[in-house]
């Protein structure tokens, strides 16, 4: 990766399931709170796996969720998603803003309403910063939706920044967060 960016560790093995050749292990969070919300994260989906130097891993519920940061806007559904990858945290962003762009997405306002987003929640332990890529995703663990999701795939999974499982985080959350 060229850039700011640094990386540092190596890949999260996945539980339970032999490990693909692949580089690294990303964690996605898709969402979508406009238009057809189940058959837009599905398209999503379809066009992740045909990512290069990818294979699309398992998938977590897809659940209703109330919006996060703007509130008056419609109800959400959201899906986490694993994807193996060669590709680095620069151009796997990159690949999934297009896949964005291609169904629609314009980004208009912070937390405002979208008919897609796709967000990496983790890559392997990677903790990476630039100007357009924190890892992990820095709101993650704030968010109950992603907490529950992610926990379906991975409960005991570590934050590589915060030191502690899904699950301590889901319960801080639910303790009044971290600040």
């Amino acid at each position: 990766v060229s850039g700011a960016g640094t990386l540092m560790d190596s890949p999260i093995p996945p539980s339970g399931t032999q490990e693909p050749p692949y580089t690294h292990r990303a964690l996605l969070c898709l969402g979508s709170n406009l238009g057809p919300r189940e058959t837009l994260i599905y398209q999503a989906l379809e066009e992740i796996k045909l990512l290069p130097q990818s294979a699309l891993g398992r998938l977590s519920s897809l659940i209703e969720t109330e919006p996060y940061g703007l509130k008056e806007q419609p109800p959400f559904m959201n899906q986490v998603a694993e994807l193996f990858t060669d590709l680095e945290p620069a151009e796997l962003l990159a690949s999934l803003l297009a896949i964005e762009s291609k169904l629609g997405r314009i980004r208009v306002q912070k937390w405002g309403p979208r008919l897609i987003d796709i967000d990496i929640l983790l890559m392997d332990k990677i903790i990476y910063k630039d100007e357009f890529l924190v890892l992990p995703h820095p709101d993650f663990h704030r968010r109950d939706f992603a907490l529950k999701l992610l926990i379906e795939l991975e409960p005991e999974l570590v934050h590589p920044v915060l030191d502690k499982s899904l699950q301590e985080l889901y319960q801080d959350l639910k303790m009044g967060g971290i600040k």
